[in-house]
């Protein structure tokens, strides 16, 4: 007869763990087991990274998850390795080489086609991705065989820079807009100098205001004897945003998500409108938008009610 196990019960855990992803796993390999590790009930990542790259992937836990949108949305920067002279069909070091080429460039050369792809670009996405395309996504396509016509999209390269050049290396770093793919970004520089190029290495160090300080591995999250201790608070991902402190009143008011009008209180304000973390005391409530006439319209809340 078969036997029902109970369920393992899962803890409610908030926070954010700074995972500095190893080589091989997915994104979602790393988050199942790093919310093993932490017992946890809800969790989330902000933004997949190919199983070949490394670094920085923040994971959102509990309520934290609330707010892993925004850096989805952010700006990232990248450290990466160019092989020119071969290109694959992955556009990595993952895939089959599909082309060879002699490689015969000058350092003046790449600073030049360095330059052609700083500021908004064109880019057409990979077939070798988790784009979908009637339910079913890209890559699932590329290994049946079956190229699609994919419509470029816009991006923009905030900064492009050459770190060193040894022959057929090309180590760079970038900061770009969401959606760019740096594994295209490699090959269009490849076939800008004529000879083509695959990413031999990618590593992430920023994902808008969270930078590697405090980033650890699956081995220091395993091994050690508090790993809930390892966790960021909540508003580390809003760091980037104003805050607003509320005396208790006015929290209890905001979190039942009452607009509240704040010029004749006595609040501190930012002097730019826009998008504002709120506080009552140093716990954390949600975020909210400050607009004209200083009206404070809560957007995403906290779930709980301060004490």
């Amino acid at each position: 007869m078969k036997q029902n196990h109970p369920k393992k019960v899962r803890d409610l855990v908030d926070g954010v763990l700074l995972l500095d992803k190893p080589v091989g796993f997915s994104s979602n390999d790393a988050l199942i087991k790093a919310k093993r590790v932490l017992n946890a009930k809800k969790a989330g990542h902000t933004g997949t990274l190919d199983p070949f790259a490394t670094g920085l992937l923040p994971l959102c836990f509990g309520e934290a998850t609330k707010f892993s949108q925004d850096l989805l949305e952010a700006d990232k920067t990248y450290e990466t390795t160019v092989h020119l002279g071969q290109t694959t069909d992955t556009g990595d070091t993952e895939g089959e080489v599909i082309d060879s080429r002699d490689v015969h460039v000058t350092l003046e050369q790449i600073h030049a086609v360095l330059e052609k792809f700083r500021g908004p670009i064109a880019q057409v996405p990979p077939m070798y991705s988790a784009l979908k395309r009637d339910g079913k996504p890209l890559y699932e396509y590329a290994r049946a065989g079956i190229t699609l016509e994919r419509e470029a999209r816009n991006v923009v390269i905030h900064k492009l820079e050459l770190v060193s050049y040894e022959a057929p290396f090309l180590k760079l770093v970038v900061t770009c807009s969401k959606g760019t793919y740096i594994r295209v970004l490699g090959q269009d520089i490849g076939e800008a100098l004529g000879c083509g190029a695959h990413l031999n290495a990618l590593r992430r160090t920023q994902v808008g205001p969270l930078t590697t300080d405090g980033m650890l591995t699956l081995e220091q999250l395993t091994a050690h004897a508090a790993p809930l201790s390892l966790l960021a608070p909540v508003d580390a991902l809003l760091a980037s945003f104003p805050a607003v402190r509320l005396n208790a009143e006015l929290a209890k008011r905001f979190l039942n998500g009452q607009r509240l009008a704040l010029g004749k209180e006595a609040v501190e304000l930012p002097a730019e409108q826009g998008r504002v973390r709120v506080y009552l005391d140093a716990k954390l409530l949600g975020t909210a938008i400050l607009g004209e006439y200083s009206i404070l319209a809560p957007e995403r809340l906290i779930a709980f009610a301060p004490e």
